[in-house]
């Protein structure tokens, strides 16, 4: 059981992370009368029809931003320095890189025949 609300608990935390624009837009939508009432930006501009929209596109810029930062993060993360420090001499045992030489037996050798190989003829 706690293996399956750990496995639940990281799927959540996943997907938030991921659309976290959708959350914000399904945030925006559940409270568009309280925001376009309280928290926009243009309320002594009525004729401007925004009804919260101002505050949803900071919100969303807002999630983009954080989005952009994670993900530089997780680059800077991933980048891992590489020291080698010791030199190391490899052998090479000729005992075991001994050829076999086996005589070669030529194939007959076959005639050219000029007359076989032609372009086509155009005309």
């Amino acid at each position: 059981m706690l293996k399956r609300f750990t496995a639940l608990l990281l799927l959540v935390a996943l997907v938030s992370a991921n659309f976290s624009r959708y959350f914000v837009y399904a945030g925006f939508e559940l409270n568009k009368k309280y925001i376009a009432a309280n928290l926009c930006e243009n309320l002594d501009k009525p004729w401007m029809h925004c009804n919260g929209h101002c505050y949803f596109m900071k919100k969303v810029k807002a999630a983009q931003d954080t989005e952009k930062n994670e993900s530089r993060q997780a680059q800077k993360n991933l980048f891992q320095e590489v020291f080698y420090g010791s030199a190391t001499t490899i052998t090479f045992h000729t005992k075991l890189l001994n050829t076999i030489s086996t005589p070669y037996n030529s194939p007959l050798a076959v005639a050219f025949s000029g007359a076989v190989f032609r372009p086509p003829q155009l005309g």
